[in-house]
């Protein structure tokens, strides 16, 4: 039985204080009327959450129909877009790197590198955060923690218990609900907008048939921003989730015509290599040719000729502009 949350009503750090509430002392608000406030929310923004779960339902459509490579792709652009949100600001390049290779600079943050590698990971599988919130976040409590402080499980099954009793809410509300309510839920620390972000894009698609994790930072991540009240946050959530939709699908709809487009070119090239690539470079933003070697299993003269034909050709555009480390993407 999941435990329920002791210190609700115990009031946080001034900046996690809900901006909404009336200034001055005042009495925590109860945990029934917190939850209240999102039910009214969702009322209140009936018609734009009819709309976002329109555009998230297409999206799902397309990604169950369309080639495993695109949940992938779609799951590192947001991943690094996610990253720039929480402060770690890395990019597609780096994040492609370090994911297929380990790749890093001597001043690049591996740690920072790890964060966005485990958002990419429980972007692309695994079980959702309401199975079990500590396994998802892969947060443990230490062998060392001292008496007094609240074990991590059991702010994590206070957390789990209130999104229980908002199960009757659209996935796109309790999705954004959760997000809001992470911090006041003592799960807050270093790292804890990209945790929040991603355990939200989870759950605001679970029960979507092609989409693991709904797009939330594509676009643009003014949806993740706080400030204001329920009603005021669930606006900004659903009218920003409709942008990161509409983004992600004009990116499947660019990189399945080049797919078509390349198809059609590389037809008289012979050997597993061409076909390879190109399904590689329609499932990574960016690919080196390292890379390339690593995760097709072709010789490093087949990549780099089979590369250079397809630059030659237009088909895809070196970025590095460098002799050495160079990197190409579809030119979409």
């Amino acid at each position: 039985m999941v435990k329920k949350m002791r210190h609700w009503f115990l009031p946080g750090p001034m900046e996690e204080e809900p901006d909404y509430l009336p200034p001055g002392p005042r009495a925590e608000p109860r945990e029934a009327e917190v939850l209240e406030d999102w039910r009214k929310a969702e009322a209140g923004n009936a018609a734009r959450l009819a709309r976002v779960a329109g555009r998230a339902g297409a999206l799902d459509d397309r990604l169950k129909r369309g080639p495993e490579g695109w949940r992938y792709r779609l799951a590192l652009i947001e991943a690094a877009d996610l990253s720039w949100f929480a402060g770690d600001r890395v990019g597609p390049d780096r994040l492609a790197l370090w994911i297929s290779m380990r790749i890093s600079g001597l001043q690049e943050d591996t740690a920072a590198l790890a964060r966005v590698g485990w958002a990419v990971r429980r972007l692309t599988g695994g079980p959702g955060p309401e199975v079990d919130l500590s396994a998802f976040l892969d947060r443990r409590d230490p062998e060392n923690m001292a008496d007094e402080a609240e074990p991590f499980v059991d702010r994590a099954g206070g957390w789990l218990d209130l999104m229980a009793q908002v199960a009757d809410l659209h996935p796109i509300t309790r999705a954004c609900a959760g997000y809001h309510l992470w911090s006041l839920a003592g799960l807050g620390q270093e790292g804890d907008r990209m945790e929040a972000a991603v355990t939200a894009a989870r759950i605001a698609a679970s029960e979507g048939k092609g989409a693991l994790f709904a797009p939330l930072a594509m676009g643009g991540t003014g949806g993740l921003r706080a400030g204001g009240s329920p009603t005021d946050r669930l606006a900004r959530w659903v009218d920003g989730m409709e942008t990161a939709c509409l983004t992600a699908m004009r990116h499947l709809d660019d990189i399945e015509a080049w797919s078509a487009r390349a198809e059609t070119e590389m037809t008289p090239l012979s050997g597993k290599t061409p076909p390879a690539l190109r399904v590689l470079l329609a499932e990574w933003p960016l690919v080196s040719a390292p890379m390339a070697e690593t995760l097709t299993s072709a010789s490093r003269a087949a990549v780099q000729r089979n590369l250079a034909w397809m630059e030659a050709r237009g088909l895809i555009r070196e970025m590095t502009g460098q002799g050495r480390y160079r990197m190409w993407r579809a030119p979409n």
